[in-house]
């Protein structure tokens, strides 16, 4: 009977770990986050750590298994791997990322969470920092945090950022675990999680910015170019022709902006003969552009993923937090020998450096990020209070038609809400959209099309908590405040009033 309830619970981690990527986007359901890691955290209970670390290895398979394959799409359709090394490389990427919450129940029951689950909360978090900011350039994919934009907790995040507010949503799911299973902390629990939650909704009406200036109308092209047209040589003259037609029908705009890479060209290629007469003409017409494009560094072998402000005022940004394994390969020498075995072709960018001048457009400046830069909110508030909105330009053609461009708008929904700034979101095969600054899409183009999404936004001042604090301070609190329970819990293990548990 034992064994079968231990295959039962294993079971019910793989099922959980499918349930929590249900709660992210395309698919919404928000509530299943708090159910699934309910689930999770409960079969970690009086076992050993070497079964929670199954179990919790089992829940990664079931989410990033889930969450993640469309690795496949990008390293097959467009990367040139043959099916097998395709298949063979998504499945170790699963494998790998799924460790992290195999970690987390590991460390939990060797802390003795097992029985005082009050300590999970602490290790999650901490273990999605790790995998999510500091190992291999950073991963932050499927973070709480992102599945509770339509929830109350939402309320936390220009607080408390997604980390913050992922502690929140974890310790949401430990109170509900002893809501279930400990009569006498029954009531008290219940409370302390309404109070959270009914805090969260309050926290959702407050508006931490406000506008500064009048109202900018801005064009987003949508190229719909195909990744493997794209960088053909042939292709490249009509691609230039399109993106200028779309341009030069929305000159009533004040801003119009082109996504990652829309020229597949080197700047060196196109600056003469067709972006100075751009440039000149919206000059002409008033308009700031910003196109994006790879650039040729001084030195023969750095080449830089860009995003060039043409109009008013030229500018510069070299994209710096670059893609592993997409952009850059660690781990050499042995990446780079596997990736040529396999025959994948990947790109070799130079990162642009941390300390570059804002951008400046329709009278503003503005941050800008490019494609995976805008999945890290310490980044995204770099440049505060001085930016008036967020520009990110991407191309979500290399995953098709997956749950990846929709997963990505919604971590761009994050850094709006962060920052309390309008987020315009470029992209070549979308999702292009205009996000507000509580969150919420404004307006979104449909995907695989080729169209321009023009909306008026507002340029916006002032700072959320978050963006005077970053993702340091909450981690470091939360350091403390574990060890402190863990003492708590060693020294007063006998003594049920003096620890929560």
């Amino acid at each position: 009977m034992r064994l079968s309830n231990s295959i039962y619970r294993d079971f019910f981690a793989l099922i959980a770990g499918v349930l929590y990527t249900l709660a992210f986007a395309p698919f919404d359901y928000a509530y299943l986050a708090p159910v699934a890691l309910m689930v999770l955290f409960a079969s970690w209970q009086f076992t050993t750590a070497w079964r929670a670390m199954l179990r919790g290895y089992l829940f990664g398979l079931g989410s990033f298994g889930l969450g993640v394959s469309w690795v496949y799409i990008s390293i097959h359709d467009f990367g040139g791997a043959g099916e097998f090394s395709a298949g063979a490389m998504t499945a170790l990427f699963v494998m790998f990322w799924s460790l992290f919450p195999a970690l987390v129940a590991f460390f939990a029951v060797r802390m003795g969470a097992g029985k005082n689950l009050v300590m999970i909360p602490f290790i999650w978090v901490l273990v999605e920092y790790f995998r999510g900011v500091m190992l291999l350039n950073g991963f932050p994919w499927l973070l709480g945090a992102y599945s509770q934009l339509a929830t109350p907790l939402s309320g936390y995040v220009p607080v408390l950022g997604a980390y913050g507010t992922g502690f929140l949503l974890a310790l949401s799911a430990v109170a509900g675990v002893v809501i279930l299973q400990k009569q006498k902390q029954r009531l008290l629990t219940g409370i302390l999680l309404l109070l959270v939650w009914l805090t969260g909704g309050l926290l959702k009406t407050v508006a931490w910015t406000d506008a500064i200036g009048e109202p900018i109308r801005v064009s987003m092209i949508q190229g719909n170019v195909s990744q493997d047209q794209k960088w053909r040589p042939e292709n490249r003259l009509n691609t230039l022709l399109l993106y200028k037609k779309l341009t030069e029908e929305h000159w009533d705009s004040d801003l119009i902006i082109w996504p990652e890479t829309a020229i597949p060209a080197y700047l060196s290629e196109v600056e003469d003969f067709f972006l100075a007469p751009l440039s000149l003409a919206a000059q002409q017409q008033g308009v700031d552009l910003i196109v994006s494009l790879p650039i040729e560094g001084s030195a023969g072998h750095e080449i830089y993923n860009g995003v060039i402000s043409l109009g008013k005022e030229r500018g510069m940004y070299r994209k710096n937090h670059l893609l592993p394994f997409g952009e850059y390969m660690p781990w050499q020498p042995v990446s780079g020998f596997i990736l040529r075995q396999l025959k994948i072709r990947l790109g070799d960018f130079t990162p642009g450096g941390s300390r570059q001048p804002l951008l400046k457009a329709a009278g503003y400046p503005f941050i800008t990020s490019i494609c995976y830069e805008d999945a890290f909110g310490d980044e995204g508030i770099s440049g505060l209070p001085d930016a008036a909105y967020l520009v990110n330009v991407t191309n979500d053609g290399w995953f098709g038609n997956s749950p990846e461009p929709h997963q990505h708008l919604q971590i761009a929904r994050m850094r709006a809400l962060e920052t309390g700034r309008f987020l315009l979101r470029s992209t070549n095969t979308g999702a292009t959209a205009v996000i507000a600054p509580d969150g919420k899409i404004i307006r979104q183009a449909p995907l695989f099309e080729t169209t321009v999404l023009t909306e008026t936004i507002t340029p916006m001042g002032g700072m959320t908590p978050y963006a005077g604090l970053g993702d340091k301070p909450i981690i470091v609190v939360l350091v403390i405040l574990l060890f402190g329970v863990f003492a708590c819990n060693r020294l007063f293990v006998n003594n049920r009033r003096l620890c929560p548990g």
